[in-house]
């Protein structure tokens, strides 16, 4: 397989920082994604490029082995520990002995361990390269638990997003990365959830908050109002001189807990009291008889 400079699939330098990789990986994933590009083979293979550059790139310790080696990064260790094999074997050799690896010398090792050739039972599989991708989804979404079909590098995945889960959590599903080498395990494929909010719930974890509006007449002298939850809506009383800013907990009409079946968090009400507007001249003098009677 012809060797593919990953700095250039995400079109960057190589002194591009962490977050302009990131940034770089998220802004082509978004083009190129399989979802947005149905049966367009350019735009999977490209897509599973963006995976590979990004699975490498934003891990410093496989970028630095990038850099260094190339397409075998992965066997870098390897490679060094061959190295200095060969040099004591070299040296053991001077001496009129050998040590090292039977049969063969080190370039067959080096063959045998990179390209896949020459003596494969001396030489265990390595597992092959993990995939990463990112899926987009609405907080409405993951509410309840239900099933969805992903394309990932042309294989249909049967996928449970279970309701609860968090913004920027990952997954892993075992086996659908690339292929192993010499005969090794395939790599896995890490699911990061990218999850937008369009409510007018705010989420802490498995709490939500949100605001309600009470006009002043409930505030002072108490009543029913109906407000929304993430699910419907519900009745409430309003305590008499309520004030604004106050909080009431609903306990139980939060968010689903994650992976735990009927749980949920608690969803917290902020009362916001409306100050009525354009009133008459008898609304006026209403409340100046009001105010007289407070500080009288």
């Amino acid at each position: 397989m012809a060797f593919i400079d990953y700095y250039k699939v995400l079109e960057i330098d190589k002194k591009a920082t962490e977050t302009e990789i990131k940034k770089a990986y998220r802004k082509m994933a978004r083009k190129y994604h399989p979802d947005l590009n149905p049966n367009d083979k350019q735009a999977e293979l490209k897509f599973k490029e963006l995976n590979e550059a990004n699975e490498v790139l934003s891990n410093p310790e496989n970028r630095k082995k990038y850099d260094q080696y190339g397409e075998n990064w992965e066997h870098g260790a390897e490679y060094e520990k061959a190295k200095q094999q060969q040099t004591q074997n070299q040296g053991n050799r001077s001496q009129g002995g050998f040590q090292g690896f039977e049969g063969g010398d080190y370039s067959d090792f080096f063959e045998s361990m990179f390209a896949g050739q020459g003596n494969r039972g001396r030489n265990s599989g390595y597992k092959g390269q993990d995939f990463n991708a990112e899926l987009h989804l609405d907080l409405k979404d993951v509410y309840s638990t239900h099933k969805r079909t992903l394309t990932i590098n042309g294989k249909n995945i049967r996928l449970t997003i279970e309701a609860g889960i968090e913004n920027g959590q990952v997954i892993k599903i075992a086996g659908y990365g690339a292929e192993g080498a010499n005969g090794g395990p395939k790599g896995d494929l890490y699911i990061t959830f990218s999850i937008s909010n369009n409510t007018n719930f705010k989420r802490d974890k498995n709490n939500l908050y949100t605001s309600a509006e009470i006009d002043l007449y409930t505030a002072v002298l108490g009543g029913d109002i109906t407000v929304d939850t993430f699910d419907g809506k519900v009745k409430l009383k309003v305590a008499a001189g309520t004030q604004n800013g106050a909080q009431i907990k609903l306990k139980g009409k939060g968010f689903p807990i994650y992976k735990k079946e009927k749980e949920f968090g608690d969803l917290y009400i902020t009362y916001q009291i409306q100050i009525p507007e354009n009133i008459s001249e008898k609304e006026k003098d209403l409340f100046k008889q009001l105010s007289n009677l407070r500080t009288s």
